[in-house]
């Protein structure tokens, strides 16, 4: 454990995954004393269970995707900063396929509203995709080409921010729980309340929920409503393999599964290789609650979702498969800012998949509010009040 000062932190970051890591680097990047709090072990939970992708592929025209234009910028930054072998930062671009002309159409509508909003998107012919990706199906239609797509090892990234945060003045507490917030005679929060002999009671000028999944119940434990709820998904790991797969893959239909709210199983492939060699697949989306039970058949439809794509994998090995929960707000915007309702307190979770993606930004922009700089983006999408407001 780090202390470099026996002062009060300025800011008690609530979670060691990516998020939370993130704020801790751009908090004290910016000057600020941190503590970082994790209940378990440093990016063990939903950072350690996810595909490490930094996507712009998959957003429509939006708010999350300005907060991903954002993000992307600031991630090339760090890896520059950090060193992009150290974070496993790789520029590997992303492509996505089309199986049917009919898709390809709406793909190409897709690239075009997304070019006007600032992704570098090409739409490209059948051959163009086989080019780009040998080993791919002859089946395929059409596809586009994202190259600024990109991948980064979660958890040994999650250790990094982590690392240069220390090395600024940061403390670190894995295997503490909060167990409460501490308050002052405004109602203001001050500090939290945790399970460690060692550290009770960490007094604090912000308390930032980067909490990821269990976001919601932290917030409860405040005294706030945050709807945040787990979304299940799994992924497959194949045997170790030559450079099969290029770039991140994926089918047209994985951008509207991710932007749907449904709380049935929802499969789309998506496959991409690693820098060990392995081949990860995915996705599945279901919300069952915190239910860790696997599920065979789901595994299949990955499998044989992926075989029709990569027809090769057919012959390819499975290693494992492992599973992790997606922190889903009802509608698909993550949780972002100081909350009006608990001063001293602020958010930063709800990203549900795009958690490892959209960390830099909002790590960067919980910054800017703590320190009174004007946020880069209008964080009025993303407040923490806006599932309680009504239209009249």
């Amino acid at each position: 454990m780090d202390r470099s000062t026996n002062r009060s932190p300025d800011v008690v970051v609530i979670g060691a995954g990516m998020v939370g890591a993130a704020c801790a680097y751009h908090c004290t990047s910016a000057g600020l004393r941190v503590t970082v709090v994790e209940r378990g072990a440093i990016g063990g939970a939903t950072t350690a269970a996810c595909e490490g992708n930094i996507l712009l592929s998959d957003k429509e025209p939006g708010a999350e995707l300005e907060l991903a234009l954002l993000s992307s910028r600031l991630w090339a930054r760090t890896a520059q900063a950090l060193g992009a072998e150290r974070l496993e930062y790789q520029e590997k671009g992303g492509v996505v396929v089309a199986a049917s002309p009919a898709t390809a159409d709406g793909l190409r509508k897709l690239t075009a509203v997304q070019r006007a909003a600032g992704i570098d998107a090409a739409d490209v012919s059948r051959d163009e995709v086989i080019g780009l990706e040998p080993n791919i199906t002859p089946e395929v239609a059409a596809g586009a080409y994202y190259p600024q797509d990109c991948q980064v090892q979660p958890v040994l990234a999650t250790a990094r921010l982590l690392r240069h945060a220390r090395e600024h003045g940061a403390t670190v507490l894995p295997g503490t729980a909060v167990t409460g917030f501490v308050r002052d005679s405004r109602g203001a929060v001050t500090g939290v309340r945790t399970d460690s002999a060692t550290a009770p009671l960490i007094p604090a000028g912000r308390v930032v929920n980067a909490a990821g999944t269990w976001g919601g119940e932290l917030a409860g434990l405040a005294g706030v409503p945050l709807p945040v709820l787990p979304r299940k998904g799994f992924i497959l790991v194949t045997e170790p393999l030559p450079r099969v797969v290029r770039h991140k893959v994926y089918t047209a239909e994985y951008v509207a599964n991710v932007a749907s709210g449904d709380a049935g199983l929802q499969t789309s492939v998506v496959v991409e290789g690693t820098r060990a060699g392995t081949v990860l697949i995915g996705a599945s989306r279901e919300r069952v609650g915190f239910d860790r039970s696997v599920s065979l058949p789901v595994l299949r439809r990955l499998a044989a979702q992926a075989i029709g794509v990569f027809p090769f994998l057919a012959e390819v090995a499975l290693l494992r498969s492992y599973l992790g929960f997606r922190p889903y707000c009802p509608d698909q915007l993550p949780v972002i800012g100081a909350d009006p309702r608990t001063p001293g307190l602020l958010h930063a979770c709800g990203h549900e998949g795009a958690g490892i993606g959209l960390s830099a930004a909002t790590g960067h922009l919980i910054a800017q509010v703590i320190t009174g700089a004007t946020p880069d983006l209008d964080l009025t999408p993303f407040r923490p009040e806006r599932f309680e407001e009504t239209t009249v």
